[in-house]
Protein backbone atom coordinates (compact mmCIF):
# COMPACT_ATOMS: atom_id res chain seq x y z
CA UNK A 1 0.00 0.00 0.00
CA UNK A 2 1.32 3.39 -0.75
CA UNK A 3 2.62 5.40 2.56
CA UNK A 4 0.32 8.14 1.42
CA UNK A 5 -1.58 9.22 -2.00
CA UNK A 6 -1.36 13.18 -1.01
CA UNK A 7 2.47 14.43 -2.10
CA UNK A 8 3.05 16.71 1.00
CA UNK A 9 0.79 15.78 3.99
CA UNK A 10 1.00 18.34 7.17
CA UNK A 11 2.73 17.05 10.44
CA UNK A 12 -0.73 17.38 12.60
CA UNK A 13 0.11 17.88 16.46
CA UNK A 14 0.80 15.02 18.68
CA UNK A 15 1.18 12.53 15.71
CA UNK A 16 -2.19 13.05 14.50
CA UNK A 17 -3.22 10.70 11.48
CA UNK A 18 -5.13 13.92 10.28
CA UNK A 19 -7.05 16.92 11.30
CA UNK A 20 -10.94 17.30 11.29
CA UNK A 21 -13.47 20.48 12.12
CA UNK A 22 -17.41 19.91 11.70
CA UNK A 23 -18.15 23.32 10.17
CA UNK A 24 -21.37 24.38 9.48
CA UNK A 25 -22.99 27.80 7.98
CA UNK A 26 -25.86 29.12 9.52
CA UNK A 27 -27.83 31.33 6.92
CA UNK A 28 -30.71 31.37 8.35
CA UNK A 29 -33.48 33.67 6.12
CA UNK A 30 -30.38 35.67 4.69
CA UNK A 31 -31.33 33.00 1.83
CA UNK A 32 -34.83 34.20 1.49
CA UNK A 33 -33.78 37.79 1.50
CA UNK A 34 -31.33 37.18 -0.98
CA UNK A 35 -32.95 35.36 -3.51
CA UNK A 36 -36.83 36.58 -2.68
CA UNK A 37 -36.30 39.99 -1.39
CA UNK A 38 -39.98 40.83 -2.24
CA UNK A 39 -41.44 37.52 -1.11
CA UNK A 40 -39.82 36.31 1.62
CA UNK A 41 -42.27 37.32 4.23
CA UNK A 42 -44.66 35.26 2.41
CA UNK A 43 -42.83 32.04 2.84
CA UNK A 44 -43.49 30.95 6.02
CA UNK A 45 -43.07 27.09 5.84
CA UNK A 46 -39.20 27.58 4.14
CA UNK A 47 -38.81 30.65 6.83
CA UNK A 48 -39.72 27.73 9.27
CA UNK A 49 -37.49 25.19 8.01
CA UNK A 50 -34.36 28.25 8.20
CA UNK A 51 -34.75 28.85 11.72
CA UNK A 52 -35.19 25.56 12.75
CA UNK A 53 -30.88 26.30 12.86
CA UNK A 54 -31.05 28.41 15.58
CA UNK A 55 -34.14 27.85 17.48
CA UNK A 56 -34.03 23.73 17.52
CA UNK A 57 -30.60 22.30 15.49
CA UNK A 58 -27.82 24.44 17.25
CA UNK A 59 -28.64 23.58 20.59
CA UNK A 60 -28.99 20.47 20.15
CA UNK A 61 -25.53 20.30 18.14
CA UNK A 62 -23.79 21.80 21.12
CA UNK A 63 -24.85 19.35 23.07
CA UNK A 64 -23.28 17.05 20.98
CA UNK A 65 -20.29 18.82 20.55
CA UNK A 66 -19.83 19.20 24.46
CA UNK A 67 -20.13 15.32 24.88
CA UNK A 68 -17.45 14.64 22.57
CA UNK A 69 -15.26 17.74 23.84
CA UNK A 70 -15.19 19.19 20.63
CA UNK A 71 -15.37 22.91 19.86
CA UNK A 72 -16.14 23.48 15.59
CA UNK A 73 -16.54 26.61 13.21
CA UNK A 74 -19.71 28.06 12.39
CA UNK A 75 -19.49 30.40 9.88
CA UNK A 76 -22.67 32.81 10.03
CA UNK A 77 -23.92 36.20 8.10
CA UNK A 78 -24.12 39.25 9.50
CA UNK A 79 -27.43 39.72 9.36
CA UNK A 80 -28.30 36.04 10.77
CA UNK A 81 -25.79 37.56 13.79
CA UNK A 82 -27.83 40.40 14.20
CA UNK A 83 -31.18 39.14 13.97
CA UNK A 84 -30.44 35.72 16.35
CA UNK A 85 -27.66 36.93 18.66
CA UNK A 86 -28.99 34.49 21.02
CA UNK A 87 -27.97 31.24 19.11
CA UNK A 88 -24.44 33.23 18.59
CA UNK A 89 -23.96 33.64 21.88
CA UNK A 90 -24.67 30.63 23.19
CA UNK A 91 -22.11 29.11 20.37
CA UNK A 92 -19.21 31.59 21.32
CA UNK A 93 -20.47 30.65 25.56
CA UNK A 94 -19.74 27.25 24.44
CA UNK A 95 -16.31 27.79 22.93
CA UNK A 96 -16.95 27.88 19.11
CA UNK A 97 -14.86 29.92 16.40
CA UNK A 98 -17.58 32.76 14.47
CA UNK A 99 -16.71 32.65 10.80
CA UNK A 100 -17.65 35.49 8.32
CA UNK A 101 -19.95 34.82 5.92
CA UNK A 102 -20.95 37.58 4.08
CA UNK A 103 -23.56 40.69 5.37
CA UNK A 104 -26.97 38.80 3.55
CA UNK A 105 -25.38 35.96 1.60
CA UNK A 106 -23.77 38.03 -0.90
CA UNK A 107 -22.08 36.03 -3.61
CA UNK A 108 -18.96 38.06 -4.12
CA UNK A 109 -18.37 37.08 -7.63
CA UNK A 110 -21.65 38.48 -8.56
CA UNK A 111 -20.54 42.42 -6.89
CA UNK A 112 -17.82 44.93 -7.45
CA UNK A 113 -14.88 45.39 -5.93
CA UNK A 114 -16.58 48.10 -3.85
CA UNK A 115 -19.51 46.48 -3.32
CA UNK A 116 -17.84 43.60 -1.78
CA UNK A 117 -15.71 45.79 0.25
CA UNK A 118 -19.29 47.05 1.93
CA UNK A 119 -20.11 43.70 2.38
CA UNK A 120 -17.30 42.58 3.89
CA UNK A 121 -17.39 45.65 6.31
CA UNK A 122 -20.64 45.72 7.48
CA UNK A 123 -20.87 42.29 8.69
CA UNK A 124 -17.37 43.05 10.33
CA UNK A 125 -19.81 45.28 12.54
CA UNK A 126 -21.74 42.68 13.51
CA UNK A 127 -19.05 40.69 14.61
CA UNK A 128 -18.19 43.63 17.11
CA UNK A 129 -21.38 44.12 18.83
CA UNK A 130 -22.70 40.61 19.13
CA UNK A 131 -19.60 38.58 18.64
CA UNK A 132 -17.23 40.59 20.63
CA UNK A 133 -14.39 39.76 18.46
CA UNK A 134 -13.47 40.28 14.61
CA UNK A 135 -13.20 37.25 13.04
CA UNK A 136 -9.90 35.44 11.44
CA UNK A 137 -11.48 33.45 9.01
CA UNK A 138 -13.66 33.15 6.03
CA UNK A 139 -16.18 31.09 3.82
CA UNK A 140 -17.51 33.19 0.57
CA UNK A 141 -21.34 32.61 0.23
CA UNK A 142 -21.99 29.28 -2.14
CA UNK A 143 -18.16 29.05 -2.51
CA UNK A 144 -18.20 32.17 -4.96
CA UNK A 145 -15.26 33.48 -4.02
CA UNK A 146 -14.62 36.89 -6.67
CA UNK A 147 -10.86 37.74 -7.82
CA UNK A 148 -10.96 40.72 -5.52
CA UNK A 149 -11.92 38.13 -1.82
CA UNK A 150 -8.60 37.24 -1.43
CA UNK A 151 -6.91 41.16 -1.21
CA UNK A 152 -9.72 42.30 0.18
CA UNK A 153 -9.35 39.36 3.29
CA UNK A 154 -5.61 39.88 3.66
CA UNK A 155 -6.10 43.87 4.11
CA UNK A 156 -8.32 43.49 7.07
CA UNK A 157 -5.96 41.00 8.87
CA UNK A 158 -7.85 37.39 8.47
CA UNK A 159 -5.74 34.24 9.03
CA UNK A 160 -7.62 32.26 6.38
CA UNK A 161 -10.14 31.45 3.77
CA UNK A 162 -12.45 28.55 3.76
CA UNK A 163 -14.09 28.65 0.22
CA UNK A 164 -11.76 26.63 -2.05
CA UNK A 165 -11.21 23.54 -3.09
CA UNK A 166 -7.76 22.86 -4.48
CA UNK A 167 -6.23 20.42 -2.46
CA UNK A 168 -6.60 17.42 0.56
CA UNK A 169 -4.30 19.81 2.61
CA UNK A 170 -4.26 23.37 3.49
CA UNK A 171 -2.48 25.50 0.71
CA UNK A 172 -1.11 29.28 0.33
CA UNK A 173 -3.45 31.37 -2.17
CA UNK A 174 -1.13 34.39 -3.43
CA UNK A 175 -2.42 37.63 -4.95
CA UNK A 176 -0.99 41.40 -5.37
CA UNK A 177 -1.32 42.18 -1.55
CA UNK A 178 0.21 39.20 0.02
CA UNK A 179 -0.70 35.48 1.40
CA UNK A 180 -3.38 34.03 2.45
CA UNK A 181 -4.04 30.61 4.05
CA UNK A 182 -6.44 27.88 2.57
CA UNK A 183 -8.37 25.39 4.46
CA UNK A 184 -10.13 23.53 1.48
CA UNK A 185 -13.21 20.83 1.41
CA UNK A 186 -15.39 19.58 -1.57
CA UNK A 187 -18.72 19.05 -2.45
CA UNK A 188 -18.55 15.63 -1.25
CA UNK A 189 -18.71 17.17 2.46
CA UNK A 190 -21.31 19.63 1.63
CA UNK A 191 -24.79 18.19 3.35
CA UNK A 192 -26.71 20.61 0.70
CA UNK A 193 -26.02 17.67 -1.67
CA UNK A 194 -27.40 14.98 0.24
CA UNK A 195 -30.29 16.33 1.87
CA UNK A 196 -31.48 19.94 0.37
CA UNK A 197 -34.88 19.85 -1.75
CA UNK A 198 -35.97 23.38 -1.66
CA UNK A 199 -36.94 24.49 -5.08
CA UNK A 200 -36.97 28.06 -4.21
CA UNK A 201 -33.45 27.87 -4.15
CA UNK A 202 -32.83 26.25 -7.24
CA UNK A 203 -31.84 23.07 -5.49
CA UNK A 204 -34.10 19.62 -6.50
CA UNK A 205 -31.85 17.20 -5.52
CA UNK A 206 -33.05 13.26 -4.01
CA UNK A 207 -33.07 13.34 -0.50
CA UNK A 208 -30.81 10.98 0.90
CA UNK A 209 -30.76 8.95 4.27
CA UNK A 210 -28.65 9.85 6.59
CA UNK A 211 -27.03 6.33 6.65
CA UNK A 212 -26.52 7.02 2.75
CA UNK A 213 -25.07 10.38 3.44
CA UNK A 214 -22.73 8.96 6.41
CA UNK A 215 -21.44 6.59 3.66
CA UNK A 216 -19.73 9.68 1.73
CA UNK A 217 -18.82 11.62 4.82
CA UNK A 218 -17.16 8.58 6.50
CA UNK A 219 -15.45 7.59 3.61
CA UNK A 220 -13.71 11.38 2.67
CA UNK A 221 -12.87 10.66 6.81
CA UNK A 222 -11.23 7.62 6.44
CA UNK A 223 -9.31 8.59 3.05
CA UNK A 224 -8.33 11.76 5.18
CA UNK A 225 -7.25 9.66 7.55
CA UNK A 226 -5.06 7.06 6.29
CA UNK A 227 -2.99 9.91 3.85
CA UNK A 228 -2.69 12.57 6.47
CA UNK A 229 -5.51 14.91 4.92
CA UNK A 230 -7.74 17.20 6.46
CA UNK A 231 -11.26 16.66 6.69
CA UNK A 232 -13.67 20.14 6.55
CA UNK A 233 -17.84 19.56 6.34
CA UNK A 234 -19.82 21.92 5.22
CA UNK A 235 -23.06 21.74 6.84
CA UNK A 236 -26.07 23.49 8.02
CA UNK A 237 -27.88 23.70 11.04
CA UNK A 238 -31.28 23.71 9.99
CA UNK A 239 -29.76 20.58 7.59
CA UNK A 240 -27.63 18.14 9.34
CA UNK A 241 -29.11 19.26 12.46
CA UNK A 242 -32.56 17.68 12.06
CA UNK A 243 -33.38 14.58 14.28
CA UNK A 244 -32.26 11.46 12.35
CA UNK A 245 -29.01 13.23 10.96
CA UNK A 246 -27.85 14.55 14.29
CA UNK A 247 -27.93 10.78 15.14
CA UNK A 248 -25.89 9.61 12.30
CA UNK A 249 -23.63 12.98 12.95
CA UNK A 250 -22.85 10.98 16.47
CA UNK A 251 -22.31 7.69 15.19
CA UNK A 252 -20.12 9.62 12.60
CA UNK A 253 -18.34 10.87 16.11
CA UNK A 254 -17.82 7.75 17.37
CA UNK A 255 -15.96 6.31 14.73
CA UNK A 256 -13.81 8.69 13.99
CA UNK A 257 -12.84 8.36 17.97
CA UNK A 258 -12.76 5.13 17.89
CA UNK A 259 -10.20 5.03 14.48
CA UNK A 260 -7.75 7.26 17.06
CA UNK A 261 -5.31 9.61 15.76
CA UNK A 262 -7.43 12.20 15.03
CA UNK A 263 -7.09 16.29 15.88
CA UNK A 264 -10.28 17.91 15.98
CA UNK A 265 -9.88 21.71 16.60
CA UNK A 266 -11.87 24.62 15.15
CA UNK A 267 -10.51 26.28 11.68
CA UNK A 268 -8.83 28.91 13.51
CA UNK A 269 -6.37 26.34 15.84
CA UNK A 270 -5.85 24.86 12.64
CA UNK A 271 -4.88 27.95 10.78
CA UNK A 272 -2.71 28.88 13.25
CA UNK A 273 -1.01 25.02 13.80
CA UNK A 274 -0.12 25.37 10.19
CA UNK A 275 1.07 28.94 10.27
CA UNK A 276 3.50 27.57 12.83
CA UNK A 277 4.85 25.11 10.56
CA UNK A 278 5.56 27.29 7.63
CA UNK A 279 6.85 30.05 10.25
CA UNK A 280 9.35 27.50 11.60
CA UNK A 281 10.51 25.76 8.05
CA UNK A 282 8.67 22.20 9.22
CA UNK A 283 6.32 22.39 6.24
CA UNK A 284 5.73 23.69 3.22
CA UNK A 285 2.29 24.35 1.53
CA UNK A 286 2.02 24.45 -2.05
CA UNK A 287 0.78 27.93 -3.10
CA UNK A 288 -1.81 29.00 -5.80
CA UNK A 289 -1.45 32.85 -7.36
CA UNK A 290 -4.97 34.36 -7.39
CA UNK A 291 -6.80 35.03 -9.82
CA UNK A 292 -6.15 31.98 -11.98
CA UNK A 293 -7.08 34.25 -14.99
CA UNK A 294 -6.87 37.25 -15.69
CA UNK A 295 -7.64 37.20 -19.55
CA UNK A 296 -10.28 35.81 -21.52
CA UNK A 297 -9.68 32.58 -23.10
CA UNK A 298 -10.93 32.93 -26.75
CA UNK A 299 -12.10 29.88 -28.81
CA UNK A 300 -10.21 28.85 -31.55
CA UNK A 301 -13.09 28.19 -33.24
CA UNK A 302 -17.05 29.26 -33.54
CA UNK A 303 -19.54 26.50 -32.46
CA UNK A 304 -20.56 24.28 -35.61
CA UNK A 305 -17.20 25.39 -37.57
Amino acid sequence: MFRSLIANPPPWPNGARCAVCFSFDMDVESLLHIHHRDAAASRLATSSALRYGPFVAIPRLIEIWKHFNLRQTIFIPGWSIETYPHAVEALVAAGHEIGHHGWLHERPNTLSRDAEERVLDRALQSFDKIVGERPVGYRAPAYALSEHTVDLLIERGFAYDASLMGDDVPYILRSKRGTLLELPSDVALDDWIQYVNMPEFGCQMPIQSPQRAMEVFQAEFDGAWTHGGLWISVWHPFVSGRLARADAIVRLIEHMVAKGDVWFAPMREIAAHIEGLIATGSWTPRTDDIPFWTDRVDHLVTSGR
